[in-house]
Order: C-alpha cells, then structure tokens, then sequence
C-alpha cells in the first residue's frame, strides 16, 4: 500500500439505505472531490467539519445525485490526512456511479483496512486500537462491544506502553553497567532491578488472566450437544432457546443433521451446536449424522455431554465420555424427575474435572444453574479490569512473560549482565507487537486485510 497517495472506498454496506458514504483519503481528496461537487461554495472554502449541500455531477454536467460533503482536515481526521466523505443516497447505482468518478479524478481504490492502517501509520492509533476498531464492528453482544471500546480507547495499549517504558529503564541501567565494568555496582540497584522484573511479571500475568472470558466476549463461545439418542439433547437446545428449533421425539435418530443457534449468556455469546444422537447400527443417513457430531465436537470450545440418568450407563455413554476428556466439558444427567440408575460416581470417575449437574429438562429445572456452570466455565477468571482478548496479543504477552521470569532467574542466579540484557530485549519486543513497536510490514498487511472495505 502506497501512503503518499489518495485512496477512496465505499464506507457503508453494500445494498439499499438511507446514506451512503463515499470516504476518500488523502493530499489530493480535497481537490478530487471539489471537482464533482458543486454547492454554494467550493469544499476548499468551508470550515473544518462543516457539512455543505450540493450536487455530484460528471464531466458533462450531467447530476448524479443530491448530497452532503464534510471536510476534515489534517491532522483532525480519522488517518490525519485530509478526508472528504460525501453523504449520498444508500442505492447501489449513486454509490457506484460517484464512486467511479472520484477514482477517475485521481484516487485509487482502498485496500481493506487501509484507512486504518494509514492510521496507524501516521500515529493515530497504536496496532492493538487498530485491531479494535473490526472489533467493535462484529461485536455480538453489549459486553463485547464495552471491551472493544475499551481497547479502541486505548486502555490496553498504555498498559502495555508503561510495561515497556519499566522495561527500557531496566535495560538502560544493565547497559550502563556494561559499559562502564569497572563501577561497582550497589546491591541495592540489583535488589530493584529484580523487584521491578518480578512486578512486570506479575502485571503481565495478570493480563493474561483475562484472556479467556475477553476472548468468549469476542468471539463467542461454540458449544456443543453430544450424547445418545433420546437423551434430551434437542429438548435442552429448544429451553435454553425458548422456543421449538429442534424436533423432539419419542423416536431415535430424529436428529440428523446440525442445527445452531446463538443465545447470550450474561453477555456471552454462545453458539449452541445439536448433534445427532450417537449410536451403533445405524443407517447411512444417522451414520452421516453421527459422523458429523463428532467433527462439530472436535472443533467445540465447550462439550454439554447429555446423559438419560433414568437408564444405567450405556456403550455409548462411557465412548462419549472417553471423547470428552481432557476437554472442556460439562455433564448432564437428565431426567432427574424419573427414578435415577446412573451413579454420579462413576461419571466422575471417568471425567473427574468436568461439573456435573442433574437436570430435567422436561419440568424445567436445573436450567439456571447451568446458564451459570456455562458461564463459570468459559469465562474462568471473570470478565473485571482491563481484558486481553485477542489470541495475538496473548501469546505476545506469553512471550514477554517469559523472557521476563528469565531474565529475574538470570539476575537471581547471579548471570551475566549480557545474559540477562537478552531476556529484556526479547519481552520488549514482545510487548512492542501489541502496541505496534515491533512488527513486520507482512504480519501488518495480515492484520488489515481481515478488515472490511472503507475502513
């Protein structure tokens, strides 16, 4: 991406609407647009952020459309460069037709992302509110848009920002004694260095505490219902729904085929997943089904393991739960309103980690205590202070905390000034890859490319 030219995109989604929004960016923007626009005044005499009335017309005078255009001047503007946004009809063929005539004025055509970028870049934003920004627009829930705001504003960053700033400081200090070996060194400069590293460990790990309800909020949580046929597997999606999206019978095999479904859980977006049911000697249709179940369980962030607790233990029951281990899972005994003969201990045995709940779906109950459970497990630590939800700035930070825990095991074990410098360096780094200190233009045209077209 060049960034000394102008580029322009449609900023609004593609379609029928109200408005439309052409976004152009730039040192030419302001006299592109100027060209077509034509109102009271010329664009290049309003004031800044000021929206003026006019119509869009082609080279041969011909109007294409009755809009509004606001200037924003460098640096006050979304990429501090100079931006013009013209306000049209939301239809396909104005968007089209003005679009067309701006690339033809000069501009090119906007990569995805790159207004955001060209913000970045220009020091708007620092990489980790750049990323924020798509975050806040797929944002699936209120409490998932609060933590993409609170990104975007930039809490992450300067938390990041103050970790490297006490970084740099001990770095300064080892390198000052390195280059001057012949000073002695006071204890108690060591003793700071090393309290100073182990606090930066502990606000590293405290970010990273955060990662797995931030990461639930931001991407959802994909939950899946396994288990065998007629267990309650497709009563349990309908009441957490609260409505019939699942056939329910008497009748084994029913469910052939996935069915999702989205519920939020005190904020969290879960995607529910029904399966069919599994079991031996099947048709080729269940067969299918059933082998499906399984890849949607292999690719699950949460297993609900369905169990009839009216029945003993079945073949099918005890393959589930070997699949389950080791995974993240809850287990239901249903039916708990009929005589139980599954034993819970021998349900823990085999899955010792996983919650363990009687329900019965059919009157209702044990339904809020698993809304609960769900939450507990997905979101672990809870969801208080600044969060860390972007598996790229965690295992960034898992770098860092490293390369910090081993540079104060140097310092304590009494290592080279060299050895311990290494370590420092290599958690700045670490650290810079959030904030945007430290990354490739590869790995930034990665980022940006996952963002939509104008913006």
């Amino acid at each position: 991406m060049g960034v000394g030219d102008t580029i322009a995109a449609v900023a609004t989604p593609p379609g029928e609407g109200g408005i439309g929004i052409i976004r152009v960016s730039g040192p030419d923007s302001i006299q592109i647009v100027e060209r077509i626009f034509h109102g009271k005044k010329p664009l290049s005499q309003g004031r800044n952020r000021e929206m003026q009335y006019g119509l869009i017309k082609d080279g041969e005078g011909q109007a294409i459309d009755e809009v509004l255009a606001v200037v924003m001047g460098a640096p006050r503007s979304y990429t501090r460069e100079d931006v013009v946004e013209i306000h049209c009809h939301g239809g396909m063929a104005p968007l089209r037709r003005i679009l067309e005539l701006v690339l033809a004025g000069g501009a090119r055509l906007a990569e995805p992302g790159e207004f955001t970028k060209r913000a970045f870049l220009n020091g708007r934003l620092d990489l980790s509110q750049a990323e924020a920004v798509m975050d806040v627009i797929r944002a699936h829930s209120d409490r998932g848009l609060q933590l993409a705001i609170d990104q975007l504003r930039g809490t992450l960053g300067r938390r990041v920002t103050a970790l490297r700033g006490d970084l740099l400081g001990v770095l300064a200090e080892l390198e000052a004694r390195l280059d001057f070996p012949e000073e002695d060194i006071p204890l108690a400069d060591r003793e700071r260095t090393a309290r100073i590293l182990k606090e930066c460990a502990a606000r590293i790990a405290d970010l990273l505490a955060g990662f797995k309800g931030g990461r639930a909020l931001r991407e959802g949580v994909r939950t899946v219902i396994v288990g065998r046929p007629n267990v309650g597997k497709s009563t349990l999606l309908n009441t957490l729904l609260g409505e019939d999206r699942a056939i329910v019978t008497s009748i084994p095999g029913t469910t052939r085929d996935v069915i999702e479904e989205v519920i939020l859980i005190a904020g969290v977006p879960v995607r529910l997943v029904d399966t069919a049911g599994i079991r031996q000697g099947l048709d080729e249709a269940e067969r299918l089904g059933v082998e499906r179940s399984r890849q949607q369980a292999a690719r699950a962030d949460l297993i609900l393991l369905v169990i009839d607790g009216s029945v003993p233990l079945e073949e099918e029951d005890w393959l589930l739960m070997g699949e389950a281990a080791g995974r993240e899972a809850i287990v239901l005994i249903n039916k708990g309103d009929l005589p139980q003969r599954t034993l819970p201990e021998d349900v823990k045995a085999h899955l010792p980690c996983a919650p363990l709940l009687k329900v019965s779906l059919k009157e209702g109950w044990g339904l809020d205590e698993l809304k609960k459970t769900i939450y507990d497990q997905v979101v672990g630590q809870g969801l208080e202070g600044v969060m860390v939800a972007n598996l790229r700035h965690a295992k960034a930070l898992e770098e860092a905390l490293a390369a910090v825990k081993g540079a104060a095991e140097a310092l304590d074990r009494g290592l080279s000034d060299e050895l311990i410098c290494v370590d420092v360096r290599a958690a700045l780094t670490a650290l810079g890859k959030i904030t945007g200190e430290s990354v490739d233009g590869d790995l930034l045209d990665e980022i940006f490319s996952r963002f939509c077209l104008g913006k």
